[in-house]
C-alpha cells in the first residue's frame, strides 16, 4: 500500500472516487488559549495493489506534544474490493472534525495506523497571535 495523500485541510468532499480538499494547513493561529478551532478535515488517500485485497484496520490518533489525545482516537475499517483486471486500487477517507479545543500553543501530531502498523505522520503547529516566533 502506498499514502498518496495525508493532509489536514478546511474541508473535503468524495464523489465517484474523485477527491476534493481546501485549503490545506499545518498551523492555526489564535488569540488566546485555549482555543478552539471549529472545523477541519483529515483527508487520506491510499492506493492499495492486488495482494493487498480485502479488510484492512486504519486508526487514526489526534495527540498533544506528551501524547495525550486531543480527541478520541478515530478507528474503522476499509474493505478493499476491485477486479482481477485492474492493478491497484484507491481509497478515500475523510475525518471531518468539529470543536477541537487546543489547551496550549505548540505542536500537535495526527498519526495514521493501518493494520496496526505506524503509516505516516502530520504536524500541527498551534501558535498565539503576537507571540515571538523561534528562528
Amino acid at each position: 500500500m502506498q499514502i498518496e495523500i495525508f493532509v489536514l485541510c478546511d474541508a473535503a468532499t468524495a464523489d465517484h472516487g474523485k477527491l476534493n480538499m481546501l485549503g490545506a494547513f499545518d498551523s492555526i493561529w489564535v488569540s488566546k488559549l485555549p482555543a478552539v478551532h471549529a472545523q477541519c478535515a483529515i483527508v487520506l488517500r491510499v492506493r492499495f495493489e492486488k495482494i493487498e485485497r480485502g479488510e484492512h484496520k486504519v486508526a487514526v490518533n489526534f495527540v498533544d506534544i506528551d501524547g495525550k489525545n486531543v480527541m478520541p482516537p478515530a478507528q474503522g475499517n476499509l474493505s478493499i474490493k476491485f477486479p482481477d483486471e485492474q492493478k491497484s486500487f484507491s481509497s478515500n477517507l475523510i475525518l471531518n472534525i468539529q470543536g477541537v479545543k487546543f489547551e496550549r500553543a505548540g505542536e500537535y501530531s495526527i498519526d495514521l495506523a493501518i493494520d496496526g502498523q505506524q503509516k505516516a505522520s502530520l504536524p500541527l503547529f498551534v501558535r498565539e497571535r503576537g507571540a515571538a516566533l523561534s528562528r
